[in-house]
């Protein structure tokens, strides 16, 4: 899978001269290095396969050696930025002492001419021959529930490093395994002081990541890209759109106010969500105590993080996964040849996570060591390596750096990190001074909003990606559900129709009543009897209609989860307020590292045309701006 590749003309250059069919002459006048792009891969009926290329049909010149002197790659220092913004570092250029290496059969240059006309010859090509090397079409990834997906655009040419986070993001756990045992272990902690936790399992469909608990009510909420809360649960029991909006109706979610509100950024908030909320029932129904002491809804939270945390401090929980990590893990044979090949592009890898050393060591060996070509380790992939992160701070403020000298993990202090290196603690600041890469020529990618994603970026400013496995399930249930939506959004349409008229009758009702003409001559002359039916007709119809869109809506998104619906959408139309802190802090957003294979490590991604309110140019009515909500 890949998405549209844009090269510089420069580039193209190359490619034709390696590609095309036919042998060319690039002419070098209208060559501008770094600065001009071609999109390759324009939306088109495919045309009728060519036979296999041949050897002369793939090389132009077959005495021009692969690569050696015949590109370069444009520095830092040489670097400029194109008509995106984006910095030109990375760029491969065609060095003009080579153009006459590439001459065109009968005297003709297939890159003279209008450059539209060029380009659509050129992109035919690029098709062809990716055809021919069974690799998909560049578009196809748009379509893939493991696309990889732009929110700002980013030019990984220009990426010097590429930092790394583990659990969750390098490697993904069994969430009914992993989340399973966490949730036990919480339990276990909560029955040592008091709790009354018999009977009670872990449910991981009860809550989704992006959800947010509200600790002042007891109550598990979503909301969309504004604030506004769109459904919520009490407890494990979902709440109605009234008591809804009687509870939260003047309130918005306010993610700073952290004495509140809590955002459930990661998978590894699953099982302390679900544990809270089945808590919160036994508050409710008298079964916890008075023993334990005064207890309002923020007090037990506390006291749920604490036995989870408690879980997660004596070590019991990942020493049970380091012994079996094959019931908890779950491998991906294409993640390391992936990162292999950012490695081999030039790119410094880290890995940076809030692991210690043991429980790091012993998890990627397993995830990776048996896919890597070789002999090589896991460690031969990392120019740096650091555990014991503590992210956020991490990237907030700097901690003393030690150097892991032994296989023991014993350590020592240190002030710089070396290539192969392996640390604990430090700050991002010491990596950047270490490789003298700073800002945005480093990616970091993981999966926890706030810890990975947002702190990095804002602090300094690292260009960031998002790993959330979950989007391949949505994709697949929204694709299930297309003839659901477009049924409902039809029902919609209908209303909108109906109610128009019914509003504009009303009008006409309202303007007769004080003795003045409605809106038009016909609507004037309308008698009362007809006014009034027709009224009643239609408000019957719009009635109905509520009834049935209502019962749909509540059944949107229930093939991805029936309490909270899909994971990036608050409603119909709206994104959900996940959805909007993935746009704002990801770059680009993933369902897993390994995607990466399917691009190249040069690839130019392009954030999509991003729709307003008032484009109805580009709207149909059908699949367009939402329907205005009449007035009854």
């Amino acid at each position: 899978m890949y998405v549209s590749v844009s090269v510089s003309v420069s580039e193209a250059g190359a490619a034709a001269a390696k590609y095309l069919r036919k042998p060319v002459t690039v002419v070098p006048a209208p060559i501008s290095h770094n600065k001009s792009f071609i999109s390759f891969g324009a939306a088109r009926p495919p045309p009728p396969p060519p036979p296999p290329p041949s050897c002369s049909m793939i090389c132009g010149c077959t005495k021009t050696p692969v690569g050696g002197d015949v590109f370069s790659v444009t520095s830092s220092s040489g670097s400029d930025f194109d008509y995106l913004g984006e910095s030109t570092k990375g760029d491969l250029n065609l060095n003009l002492d080579h153009l006459h290496s590439l001459v065109a059969i009968d005297g003709q240059s297939t890159l003279e001419g209008p450059i539209e006309e060029v380009a659509w010859m050129e992109a035919e090509e690029a098709e062809n021959l990716l055809q021919h090397l069974g690799i998909p079409n560049p578009s196809s990834s748009r379509y893939s529930p493991r696309g990889i997906f732009c929110s700002r655009t980013l030019n990984l040419r220009s990426i010097s490093a590429i930092g790394y986070d583990m659990d969750y993001t390098l490697m993904h756990y069994n969430v009914m395994a992993w989340e399973g045992r966490a949730y036990d272990y919480c339990m276990d902690n909560l029955r040592k002081v008091g709790f009354p936790v018999d009977g009670l399992a872990f449910d991981p469909d009860l809550v989704i990541r992006g959800l947010v608990i509200d600790k002042e009510k007891g109550n598990l909420v979503k909301a969309d890209r504004f604030g506004y809360i769109k459904r919520a649960m009490h407890g494990t029991k979902m709440l109605s759109t009234r008591a809804v909006s009687e509870i939260y109706g003047r309130e918005l979610v306010d993610l700073r106010k952290e004495s509140r509100w809590e955002f459930l950024n990661t998978l590894f908030s699953v099982s302390e969500a679900v544990a809270y909320m089945q808590m919160v029932d036994r508050l409710d129904d008298g079964t916890i105590t008075g023993e334990l002491g005064p207890l309002d809804y923020k007090g037990l939270y506390k006291a749920v993080g604490k036995a989870l945390f408690r879980a997660h401090v004596e070590g019991q929980l990942k020493s049970e996964i380091m012994s079996k990590p094959e019931l908890f893990v779950e491998p991906d044979p294409e993640l390391p040849l992936a990162l292999l090949d950012q490695k081999e592009a030039g790119k410094k890898l880290l890995l940076i996570t809030n692991s210690d050393y043991h429980y790091t060591d012993k998890m990627m060996q397993h995830s990776f060591n048996r896919f890597l070509p070789n002999d090589m380790g896991w460690r031969d992939l990392f120019d740096i390596v650091i555990v014991s992160a503590r992210k956020p701070e991490f990237f907030q403020m700097s901690h003393p750096m030690y150097e892991v000298v032994t296989g023991e993990g014993l350590m020592r202090p240190c002030f710089k990190a070396q290539t192969g290196g392996l640390y604990s603690g430090g700050s991002a600041q010491m990596v950047e001074n270490s490789l003298n890469i700073h800002g945005d020529e480093i990616l970091y990618v993981g999966d926890h909003i706030y810890t990975d994603v947002s702190q990095s970026k804002l602090h300094l400013r690292w260009r960031t990606a998002l790993i959330c496995r979950e989007l391949e399930e949505e994709y697949r249930a929204l694709i299930r559900s297309r003839a659901h939506r477009a049924s409902l959004i039809e029902l919609i349409n209908q209303k909108e129709v109906v109610g128009d008229l019914f509003n504009q009758l009303r009008l006409a009702l309202q303007r007769r009543t004080k003795g003045r003409p409605a809106q038009t001559l016909a609507a004037t002359n309308m008698d009362d009897q007809e006014l009034t039916e027709c009224m009643q007709k239609l408000l019957i119809v719009m009635q109905r209609l509520d009834e049935k869109i209502a019962t749909m809506l509540e059944a949107d998104g229930e093939l991805f989860n029936k309490r909270w619906g899909f994971l990036s959408r608050a409603g119909l139309w709206d994104k959900s307020h996940l959805m909007r802190q993935i746009e704002k802090y990801a770059d680009i957003y993933t369902s897993r590292v390994s995607n990466f294979l399917h691009y190249t490590p040069f690839m130019y991604f392009r954030s999509q045309e991003q729709t307003l309110a008032h484009d109805s140019y580009n709207h149909s009515k059908f699949n367009g701006s939402a329907a205005v909500e009449n007035n009854k």
